[in-house]
């Protein structure tokens, strides 16, 4: 037996919320305008179906791309064209048929057999931002009915780089906790919750003790201008005079 070996793709993984809450004729009717989505989005990115391979995984959609589709094309697309799908979907859709959605785009290495598996750490990984909770909630408040996410690689690789059309001010970086422990992904649109990685607290200047001059002040002031105090000072916690 031949053994399989590694091979780069680019993994599109997207997911309808709620899928379980629905009945059978509601799933069936929610499979194939899920399906239709991702066909017609990939397709609007260039890659047909000779270009991709599909994992059917029920409520949801893995796509394993050849790495000659342009990651900029395939993102464009997810910010573009998969929305507009979605709209043009829910908008004919009762309300018991309305799709939202979950999605990741990473890169990595795979290997697949014949038996039509695919595994690889970095394919986990994705799975892992899926199911994360920082794309879960960005869901809950989306009102586009749809979110998504990137893993490190493509951030770094093409969203850091405010190609056109990838405005890289839209993305944020969260924290995803994972059995394996936190992971880095960036969330596209704002942030609703404290999965946020909060930038580097910038240091505060401090006056050295007993430096000429200096204040350092507990309470309440009433005015220090120019190293000259004007007005009242009280100091402590219960606004007590010297």
């Amino acid at each position: 037996m031949t053994r399989p070996e590694p091979l780069p793709r680019t993994f599109l993984l997207i997911d309808a919320e709620r899928f379980s809450d629905r009945d059978d004729v509601q799933q069936g009717y929610l499979r194939r305008m899920l399906f239709g989505i991702v066909d017609r989005t990939l397709l609007a990115a260039g890659a047909d179906d000779s270009l991709r391979r599909r994992d059917d995984r029920g409520d949801a959609v893995t796509e394993l791309i050849d790495p000659s589709v342009p990651l900029t094309d395939i993102l464009r697309a997810l910010l573009r064209d998969a929305p507009a799908e979605l709209r043009a979907v829910n908008r004919l859709a009762a309300r018991s048929a309305q799709l939202r959605l979950r999605a990741v785009l990473a890169t990595g290495f795979v290997h697949t057999d014949e038996l039509g598996g695919a595994v690889g750490t970095d394919l986990n990984n994705a799975y892992r931002l899926l199911d994360g909770e920082p794309l879960r909630e960005a869901l809950r408040g989306s009102r586009n009915d749809y979110a998504l996410c990137v893993s490190p690689s493509v951030y770094s690789g093409v969203v850091a780089h405010d190609h056109l059309g990838i405005p890289k001010d839209e993305f944020h970086q969260v924290s995803v906790a994972t059995k394996n422990g936190p992971m880095e992904a960036w969330l596209h649109g704002p942030l609703r919750s404290a999965a946020a990685v909060p930038p580097p607290a910038a240091a505060r200047p401090q006056s050295p003790a007993g430096a000429p001059g200096a204040f350092d002040f507990r309470g309440t002031n009433h005015g220090v201008v120019a190293q000259h105090v004007q007005g009242g000072i009280t100091f402590g916690p219960s606004g007590e005079r010297p």
